[in-house]
């Protein structure tokens, strides 16, 4: 049954559905929620609607290339996987199916520092390219043991998350009593009896934890979990402490300014992630799309450039890169197809937005990726 109704999904938005069917109301939540009244989570998505593309005819478009490079990287698609923590509460097969999925798809996978996999582990099961993202801790002997981990398990970047001082008004994560590990409670048990699915794996499998910290990490709210863990002083100082231990190629995700675009290059970084945490933080944060032109722009070619945060379609990726994107990348997607179905489920998600680009290429009257630019796009007058 659960492959049938895979299949029936034609789009993300139907993998939605069958997640929210399944999932325990507490981590779909999680997983779909944004910050305050989820202006930002809307406007991510909306903001590709400001764009239409024009299509070219009688090119020859029987040869679909949709890889390109990133970092030194050659990937199949033109999209790399973010990073999310904690997948095993979605779905016990958790980050150990999504770093498969994305080996399968021929792209990047980033691991989360709050995986519920370990990094070691996540780097036995997946032979494709993987990223290490990193949050940083009041306690730099973690963050250096962290670095080496990842360096010793052959991850090839870093991935500094910096729109996340603090953690964003999550008002769903507070009405359902959000942690990781879950509290139980009448609320949670509640819930768990109308999704016995997802209750079934939750119940019988290894409890749930932050793998790359200690085990006896007590199970609290993520606001809690980031005023005692994360270091809120991090500045501009501290991330080039950083990329010095690190010593690799990086990455900074969390920018929509066009200064701190410049200031992240100019010190160091090899790449930018445009973003605003999925809507997840500041509540009516510019949409990374709307921020991408103008980090382009400063940019100027100096830094390879990823747009996070929105994406759905094949079309909302091509739109991304003829604005300037080197590539886009996205979690709630493959989060989805996570807590809908495992890891059938990530390989869905993902072969839905793999085919949805290769198709939308062909009836643009693009053969390669390289051939996208802003030509293709027309920006419709008065939408703001």
């Amino acid at each position: 049954m659960r492959k049938a109704a895979l299949n029936r999904c034609l789009n993300i938005e139907d993998m939605r559905a069958l997640a929210k069917g399944r999932a325990h109301k507490m981590v779909f939540d999680y997983i779909d929620g944004g910050a305050d009244d989820e202006i930002a989570l809307r406007q991510n998505s909306d903001a590709f609607l400001k764009y239409d593309l024009k299509h070219k005819v009688l090119v020859g478009v029987d040869d679909i290339d949709t890889s390109t490079n990133i970092l030194g990287q050659k990937i199949d698609v033109p999209f790399v996987l973010s990073p999310a923590a904690g997948n095993r509460l979605f779905h016990t097969e958790g980050e150990w199916a999504v770093a498969r999925g994305a080996a399968t798809v021929g792209t990047v996978y980033a691991l989360s520092t709050l995986s519920s996999v370990s990094i070691e582990d996540i780097a036995k099961a997946s032979n494709g390219p993987k990223w290490f993202q990193l949050y940083v801790w009041k306690d730099r002997a973690l963050v250096k043991e962290m670095l080496d981990r990842a360096r010793a398990a052959g991850y090839t970047a870093m991935i500094l998350t910096v729109d996340f001082p603090i953690t964003g008004y999550r008002e769903r994560d507070f009405r359902n009593g959000f942690t990781i590990p879950p509290k139980t409670g009448p609320r949670q048990a509640w819930e768990a009896f109308k999704r016995p699915a997802w209750t079934w794996d939750y119940v019988t499998k290894a409890p749930i934890r932050y793998a790359n910290l200690d085990a006896d990490t007590p199970a609290v709210s993520l606001n809690e979990f980031v005023a005692e863990q994360l270091h809120a002083g991090f500045t501009w100082k501290d991330a080039e402490w950083l990329l010095n231990e690190w010593g690799g190629k990086s990455l900074l995700k969390g920018v929509v300014r066009a200064d701190d675009a410049v200031r992240a290059m100019e010190i160091g970084f090899d790449a930018i992630v445009v973003s605003n945490h999925g809507g997840r933080q500041l509540g009516t944060s510019i949409a990374p799309l709307d921020a991408l032109p103008s980090i382009v722009d400063s940019v100027s070619g100096r830094a390879e450039i990823i747009l996070d945060g929105g994406v759905r379609r094949g079309t909302d990726v091509l739109k991304a890169i003829a604005l300037g994107a080197n590539a886009v990348s996205f979690a709630r997607p493959y989060l989805y197809g996570l807590a809908a179905a495992g890891e059938a489920g990530v390989d869905r998600a993902l072969t839905l937005i793999q085919e949805g680009i290769r198709r939308d290429m062909a009836l643009m009257g693009v053969r390669s990726i390289t051939e996208v630019d802003s030509s293709f796009l027309h920006r419709r007058p008065f939408v703001s």
